[in-house]
């Protein structure tokens, strides 16, 4: 699976896009993290193993404390992706609308 495929995979799951929207605010460590959730521990470590394995987040382990942050440039192949279709798409519309003015 391509970095790509799994960064997509990683945020199809709400659970997941929840551990990423709390993140953005800054590190948390594995407790923090799954305070809130109306999930099991297990259950977010397997969601933050889904977005490790994506390059999303990143962990540092200090003592037996395990904390998560956003990956330097995380969503930076995401974007150009996205970019990237917005571009083809913005040139078709336009050849579109070029065509439907000269009819």
């Amino acid at each position: 699976m391509s970095t790509l495929d799994l960064k997509f995979h990683a945020l199809s799951d709400a659970t997941r896009r929840a551990l990423v929207e709390r993140l953005s605010l800054g590190p948390c460590s594995m407790k923090e993290l799954a305070e809130p959730m109306a999930v099991s521990l297990p259950t977010v470590l397997k969601h933050l193993a889904v977005l490790e394995s994506g390059a999303i987040v990143i962990s540092e382990k200090q003592g037996r404390v395990r904390t998560f942050r956003i990956a330097p440039d995380a969503f930076a192949d995401m974007e150009r992706w996205v970019a990237e279709r917005k571009r083809m798409w913005n040139s078709r519309f336009d050849k579109l609308e070029q065509y439907l003015e000269d009819q």
